[in-house]
């Protein structure tokens, strides 16, 4: 759900069912790992009010202000070109990367969506992130900037998602992509829509080349104790179980839409014939678990799945590239994945 209340891969193993697991899964950690304890611990001397405390507009300017401060260097592109496309409520934002790397040629994409929770985070909040991804895969990134709750609950968010993908497949040729070539991810919030897109996609008949999910929320039933993960790190900042419920009473006023698998897409019918899927985590996040769960679910009806879990990691590191040198790891790895793939 994105950093919220504060501010080269390993070796593969393929298991049985499909699925690859990079690396240790972490799930014997217990500690956090140092550099994000010492980050929180910064943190924690400033004294700032959590999220849960401050109005929507507030939490907005602080989730811009943390990716300024620990989000690292904001990598030069060829271009960056911010557009519109067509959504069901107007217009939705776009936001163009086009690497060096890529040159004049139709270029494969990543259609990113971003973290925060459904209520927080924009084009600004992850300007950083997708910059890094764009040159180290060298493939463009389009960045989407849907709608956010409570102006808009679920399901204005998947719907956005759904259609900025497809417009995007659409005029992919005017845009200079190559329409054969695109995957979809996000992180958190933005990993959950990503889940969604895909879905979607594969019902459209959108072929998709993959999906990247970073630290996804995929179960949106608001119950500690349907994954272990939610008991174990609830008070491990920054996404604390009191965050979820925050996120989750201003995205899902109606508690019946976690029932609807655009909301928690771990509950889609049939998962047969998705995009292949790279997932990338940290133990000490709440979110563990689903997302864990949900590649389970992936790989249990034949969609590829590639996996790594970060030992002692926090939620929302993908983020901190500035303080986190794990960060770096896990966009190189989501870069080698990218360009597999792509």
């Amino acid at each position: 759900m994105g950093i919220g209340a504060v501010i080269g891969a390993p070796a593969a193993e393929v298991e049985p069912g499909g699925v690859t697991r990079i690396g240790d899964a972490g799930e014997r950690a217990v500690d956090l790992d140092p550099e994000a304890a010492a980050f929180l611990e910064r943190i924690a001397r400033r004294r700032t009010p959590p999220m849960s405390a401050l109005a929507v507009s507030e939490a907005r300017a602080m989730y811009r202000r943390q990716s300024r401060h620990f989000g690292g260097p904001a990598v030069e592109m060829a271009s960056v070109a911010d557009i519109p496309a067509a959504g069901p409520a107007g217009p939705i934002p776009l936001r163009l990367y086009r690497p060096w790397a890529a040159g004049d040629a139709p270029a494969p994409a990543l259609v990113y969506l971003h973290g925060g929770g459904w209520v927080v985070g924009d084009l600004e909040s992850h300007d950083k992130v997708c910059r890094q991804i764009a040159a180290r895969a060298g493939v463009a990134v389009v960045a989407v900037d849907y709608r956010l709750a409570p102006e808009h609950p679920a399901p204005a968010a998947a719907e956005d998602a759904v259609a900025a993908l497809r417009w995007i497949a659409a005029e992919a040729g005017r845009l200079g992509l190559d329409p054969a070539r695109l995957a979809v991810g996000g992180d958190s919030a933005g990993g959950s829509l990503a889940a969604v897109a895909a879905i979607a996609a594969r019902d459209a008949g959108l072929a998709l080349r993959g999906q990247v999910l970073i630290y996804p929320s995929t179960d949106n039933r608001l119950d500690p104790d349907l994954y272990p993960s939610r008991r174990r790190n609830a008070a491990v900042p920054p996404l604390t179980w009191e965050m979820v419920r925050y996120f989750h009473a201003r995205h899902m006023p109606d508690p019946s839409l976690a029932l609807d698998w655009r909301t928690s897409p771990i509950l889609v019918p049939d998962a047969a014939g998705l995009a292949p899927a790279l997932l990338v985590g940290g133990a000490r996040d709440v979110l563990h678990d689903e997302g864990e769960a949900y590649a389970d679910r992936l790989a249990a009806a034949g969609v590829a799945v590639e996996r790594r879990t970060y030992p002692g990691m926090v939620h929302g590191f993908i983020e901190l590239g500035g303080v986190i040198a794990a960060a770096a790891d896990a966009l190189d790895l989501i870069a080698g994945w990218l360009r597999r793939r792509l």
